[in-house]
């Protein structure tokens, strides 16, 4: 799962003790109070302990052509590990890394190479890393901004929060309790300019924008959830994605035109590396061990998308 705010903060205050409120039997977080809610959202998604949280995501893309049928294509998974600090004037801190792999939906096995059914022609699979999750919350909701000057940015969760007259909204989000049970939804829905340009990739560019977009779905213990002393809460979530073919599918001249729908599951907890997929995890510590190592600093970053890392990392088709 990706996340990271655009607006960035230069001057980090000092660290307050998460674990110096009350708990939640005498004064719970006000789900209807902006920075509670962003204490919420990061022990929700990420952690105030001294360790970070791990989130897994695991299962199946679909491609969507026309009127026929889904066919289901290969599986998506992967993990992040995912730490927050609440400073001192109410902002949260976050900082995280993540990987996404390709993989066969029957073995589990992560995918080097995959025979596009579409094409007929085998194609190098693009797996996605990204260790720059880096940024800070505040009591207004994030926007992600993508592409050039002319983009237009990506409000979160727009269509389930309350926008004011410029269009920005406070960090208040669609929390509903059931009993003990807390859900969440959490939405966004970008269009930008395509990175992966049709002058230098021909076969990988799909069209002139892109516009991907993520769905999530989230359940979670309401009492771990509102107490200020609890730093972290568990979370199980849906996870859905649509978007484009992706560059390395090489769909660009294929004259189909359809989309990606994936539908994953997701979960967080304090188990550590357990809750991580077991052929994830060792393909992940014998290729990239990097990634299962805890950032170690709270500087300014944004995170690069799964397209523009295509087009810094993979050479053009074309020589130019």
């Amino acid at each position: 799962m990706t996340f990271t705010p655009t607006a960035i903060k230069h001057c980090l205050h000092p660290n307050s003790d998460f674990g110096s409120g009350s708990h939640s039997g005498t004064n719970p977080l006000d789900f209807n109070n902006a920075k509670d809610n962003l204490q919420a959202f990061a022990k929700l998604w990420f952690s105030f302990d001294d360790k970070p949280a791990v989130a897994a995501f695991h299962g199946l893309m679909f491609g969507a052509v026309g009127d026929n049928r889904l066919k289901p294509l290969f599986g998506y998974t992967g993990f992040g590990l995912f730490q927050a600090k609440l400073l001192s004037n109410g902002n949260v801190r976050i900082r995280g890394k993540e990987v996404g792999y390709f993989c066969d939906p029957i073995t589990g096995d992560i995918l080097e190479y995959w025979d596009n059914p579409y094409t007929g022609e085998r194609v190098k699979v693009f797996n996605f890393f990204n260790d720059r999750i880096r940024g800070e919350l505040t009591p207004e909701m994030p926007k992600f901004h993508f592409g050039d000057d002319n983009d237009a940015p990506t409000l979160m969760n727009e269509g389930s929060i309350k926008t004011r007259i410029d269009g920005s909204a406070p960090f208040i989000l669609p929390w509903q309790r059931f009993g003990d049970n807390m859900t969440l939804a959490w939405d966004y829905t970008h269009r930008y300019r395509n990175p992966v340009t049709k002058d230098k990739w021909p076969k990988a560019h799909t069209g002139e924008f892109i516009n991907p977009s993520e769905h999530f779905t989230f359940q979670t213990n309401y009492n771990h959830l509102a107490d200020r002393a609890t730093p972290t809460a568990d979370f199980a979530c849906g996870f859905s994605r649509i978007s484009p073919w992706w560059p390395w599918m090489q769909m660009g001249q294929s004259g189909i035109k359809g989309h990606l729908f994936g539908r994953m599951n997701s979960h967080k907890s304090n188990n550590g590396f357990v809750d991580i997929p077991e052929k994830v995890l060792a393909y992940t510590e014998q290729h990239h061990p990097e990634y299962l190592i805890a950032p170690n600093d709270w500087d300014d970053g944004f995170p690069i998308g799964t397209w523009e890392s295509y087009a810094q990392k993979v050479a053009p088709e074309i020589a130019l």
